[in-house]
């Protein structure tokens, strides 16, 4: 672990680094086409993205941060107009979904599902990476990408700990490189399945004006998941192919299962009221007082009824990711603002323009090939959502091209964080010490190549039918 000294020497850093790139902004002059409020927005954005980046300040604090910089630096009339694009159903329906996965978690209904997976898989190495990989991407077609994650992880370590696996073992390596990659794939199948989704689908409607429905974006993002979840699993054993042969006995698994007993009474309640939310949000598609935020917050709500009673209150707060959620709201903010202040139309018109006149496949290989590399620079993927989808969205209708077209690449994209360990998904995974930054770019390049190549292929023939081409 770092010294004091030396981690405040590297918040200060930060700190002077975000305070450095606003002035040198402001210090030049505003650009032609650019209003004053622009150029001082993009200021906001560079304090923004260093001290996201640098993590100088908690990111949740930035988060914050960001909304009082606002009317200081006369972005903004006021405080509240910051609020007014802070708060949003967005924020709301990812608190209910850490509920959910709270349930899902709390109850056992997670864990017997793994254990159910594992039983399939048997004894053989190979077989369990491609459970993992395959199971936790079906866990997080419905439940956020981080606690998919948390879950699996923690199965796999107690295999891993049981065969007594050290650092460098390549099956603990494909597990823990895995876990997250699955985690990452599974959750683009439904927009229920991360929040960078639904962040990305609220742009697109507030900037575009296209409301893109849950059937609709299943369309694309089922075809994904039934490719690639298979594809990831077949890679990451290819490169790390397991130096031990079997995982134990068959009976340690059985033994577990057997432990849990039938499922109780609580873990039936749950799969009942999941089962209901994904029947009502497939059926938002012809009809649409069943919102997908509408559905969340009902099923979460579900959960503290009485005859239910599921949860209670501090069970659901020590569930939540406040971090996420402040994050959330502090992006949503900085989007609302750069478009509010012309700096999203101003960042299309001085670099965007160009591909005005390319083909649609051609634009979406570009859109998602920048969107995979932004990650190594910009590694939170809801900043990544609010930085592209404003001004991509804007130079789709100046050019006359439906923005679902140009924002559907990044929002499905966002969630291709494989390069390196520094998203927020496997994070979890490297901190555990099976595997170095470096040993994911193998697999990862390969996987986004792939992601890259399935979305251009995808969208123009899946598009037309929806009316997004």
């Amino acid at each position: 672990m770092a010294e004091p000294s030396s981690m405040n020497r590297r918040a200060l850093g930060g700190i002077a680094a975000s305070i450095a790139a606003a002035l040198l902004i402001l210090a030049l002059p505003t650009p032609d086409g650019l209003s004053v409020e622009g150029h001082r927005m993009a200021a906001l954005f560079a304090v923004a993205l260093v001290l996201f980046v640098t993590e100088a300040i908690p990111i949740a604090i930035t988060s914050v941060l960001v909304l009082m910089l606002q009317p200081l630096m006369g972005i903004t009339g006021n405080i509240r107009d910051a609020f007014n694009s802070w708060v949003t159903p967005v924020f709301f329906f990812v608190l209910v979904m850490f509920v959910i996965a709270q349930a899902v978690t709390t109850t056992g209904l997670a864990r017997r599902f793994a254990l159910w997976l594992l039983s399939l898989a048997g004894t053989d190495s190979t077989r369990v990476i491609w459970v993992f990989v395959i199971g936790t991407g079906i866990m997080s077609l419905i439940m956020s990408d981080v606690p998919a994650c948390a879950i699996f992880m923690a199965i796999g370590l107690g295999i891993i700990e049981k065969m007594e696996l050290k650092p460098g073992s390549s099956f603990a390596k494909a597990l823990m490189i895995g876990i997250p990659i699955g985690a990452l794939i599974g959750g683009v199948g439904t927009p229920a399945g991360s929040s960078i989704n639904l962040l990305g689908l609220d742009q697109l409607e507030r900037v575009g004006g296209i409301q893109v429905r849950f059937l609709e974006w299943m369309a694309i993002g089922m075809p994904m998941v039934i490719v690639l979840l298979p594809l990831a699993a077949f890679v990451i054993a290819r490169f790390y192919k397991p130096e031990v042969a079997t995982i134990g006995g068959a009976e340690d698994i059985r033994a577990e299962r057997a432990a849990a007993g039938p499922m109780s009474g609580a873990e039936t309640k749950v799969l009942l009221i999941l089962a209901i939310m994904v029947t009502l949000w497939i059926a938002s598609t012809w009809f649409p007082v069943f919102d997908v935020y509408v559905v969340g917050i009902a099923g979460a709500v579900a959960l503290f009824l009485p005859g239910i009673g599921i949860l209670n209150w501090k069970q659901a707060q020590a569930g939540t990711g406040w971090e996420a959620l402040l994050l959330v709201g502090g992006v949503t903010s900085l989007g609302s603002a750069s478009v509010a202040t012309g700096l999203a139309q101003w960042l299309v018109d001085s670099s965007l323009g160009g591909i005005a006149d390319w083909t649609p496949m051609a634009v979406i290989a570009l859109i998602s090939t920048f969107t995979v590399l932004i990650h190594l620079v910009l590694p939170i993927n809801p900043v990544i959502v609010t930085v592209l989808i404003p001004p991509l969205t804007i130079l789709a209708q100046n050019t006359g091209v439906n923005p679902a077209l140009y924002a559907l690449p990044v929002a499905f994209t966002a969630s291709c964080a494989f390069l390196l360990p520094i998203d927020a998904v496997p994070l979890l995974t490297y901190g555990k010490g099976y595997y170095k930054m470096l040993d994911m770019l193998g697999p990862g390049i390969v996987l986004s190549i792939l992601w890259v190549i399935m979305m251009t292929l995808l969208l123009p023939v899946v598009g037309p039918m929806l009316g997004f081409i």
